[in-house]
């Protein structure tokens, strides 16, 4: 039997999904250049698949274009390659599209430079449930429990690496079944691509192996949450450093301070973007080690905000490893979305010199539904996102709240389980 070797060039759409398109890879050069074509509509394809909502119809044509320094190829013996793009959304005209979500990334961390001077060096660490281990009583963090998980692990490791991410950590988790992984820091853009390519490599190699991954928040009402934690920091023009500072509270600079304190004024707004699915909510709830209220802690794991944990007395080293943990996201929300809110929210905290309230922290919104009003009653929303795109994501996320509204907390984690 012949085969040809064919590409796909893929977005992480308003639900969270890598979805695109396919193409010989003879053709690579020039869908470099043109990309691939695909319907609006294509952006706003519900967490299940149908379409819900859409504020385009039948009409238009964009083009998904492959970002050249994304490509991922990762040979599997006895299995097709795993070969693919991130690509970026534009129009006829070769503009960036205003609803593709990694050109709203794109601009807020041009305006984070542009207005501040500093780059952004983030990871995401994203809990998962393999199926490949048999059910069992929870082994927390034990040795049997990663041993268990046979080959996966050193497959993942080693995919990962082979397709450009560097591997940090792996390791059971908390919940039967839960594993984590997580990768070296990266600047920009790049880390929120390595966050969607980490998941399609899990994916693909659980695939290689008879099993599968999900990163559903939330498998059963009563089960372990996985989250999507984000750990970010600063550097400076010349790559040094810039968000510690131990004289100062919480061990941030000003700069980190200001933003901490705009991302805390802004965050119950937030978990309608980092937090975008209806079990979403059923994680954050008192006494689920995930947070209720929008707060910082030092080494807190049920803050919102945690600033995490220092070794050593060297001033520059510690300086280096300084960092804060953001935990209100999980892996229904795009990498690039995600990032972006908390950068524009920082931001608006730099820009009015906002103040960390540890007294009296905000409760986090309850519901999805809760949490998309306080999204559009955010007068910074419209900008931050383009005024088109905020209306068109509230219609779609609304939209995935009025087909669940009838059913079971159970029924609902099983759905988001399935796609997740």
């Amino acid at each position: 039997m012949q085969r040809e070797q064919i590409v796909f060039v893929g977005t992480s759409d308003l639900s969270g999904h890598f979805r695109g398109k396919s193409f010989p890879a003879i053709d690579l050069p020039a869908r470099l250049h043109r990309g691939v074509g695909m319907a609006p509509t294509n952006m706003f394809l519900s967490a299940f698949g149908p379409i819900q909502a859409t504020p385009f119809g039948t009409l238009g044509e964009v083009f998904l274009v492959p970002d050249p320094s994304s490509r991922v190829f990762v040979p599997f013996d006895g299995s097709a390659a795993e070969f693919f793009f991130v690509g970026d959304v534009k129009t006829a005209d070769g503009a960036f599209w205003d609803f593709c979500p990694r050109h709203v990334l794109r601009r807020a961390l041009d305006r984070l430079k542009s207005e501040t001077g500093l780059k952004l060096l983030a990871t995401f660490e994203q809990e998962f449930v393999y199926t490949g281990v048999a059910a069992h009583p929870p082994q927390p963090y034990e040795l049997d429990a990663y041993r268990r998980q046979g080959y996966f692990g050193e497959a993942l490791v080693a995919a990962m690496r082979q397709a450009g991410v560097i591997p940090d950590s792996f390791l059971s988790e908390f919940g039967p079944q839960q594993y984590e992984i997580t990768s070296a820091p990266s600047v920009g853009l790049r880390a929120a691509d390595e966050a969607v390519i980490t998941r399609e490599i899990a994916q693909a190699v659980a695939s290689r192996l008879g099993h599968r991954v999900s990163f559903t928040p939330l498998p059963t009402p009563d089960g372990v949450s996985s989250g999507t934690h984000i750990h970010w920091s600063f550097l400076d023009r010349d790559d040094r450093p810039v968000l510690y500072d131990d004289e100062r509270s919480f061990q941030l600079s000003q700069v980190g301070y200001h933003f901490v304190a705009g991302i805390l004024h802004h965050l119950p707004a937030l978990c309608a973007v980092t937090a975008p699915s209806v079990p979403s909510y059923y994680r954050l709830r008192p006494n689920g080690w995930a947070p209720v209220r929008a707060d910082v802690g030092a080494l807190d794991r049920g803050a919102a905000l945690r600033i995490c944990p220092l070794h050593g007395s060297d001033p520059q080293q510690r300086g280096r490893q300084f960092n804060v943990e953001f935990r209100v996201a999980d892996a229904t929300a795009s990498p690039y979305l995600a990032l972006a809110m908390l950068v524009q929210a920082g931001l608006d905290g730099i820009r009015e010199r906002r103040e960390i309230d540890a007294d009296h922290p905000k409760p986090l919104p309850d519901s999805l539904a809760a949490a998309l009003v306080l999204l559009e009653n955010t007068s910074q929303a419209a900008e931050w996102f383009g005024a088109g795109l905020l209306s068109a994501y509230l219609l779609f996320k609304r939209a995935e709240v009025k087909a669940l509204q009838d059913l079971e907390e159970s029924e609902i984690c099983r759905r988001y389980a399935e796609v997740y």
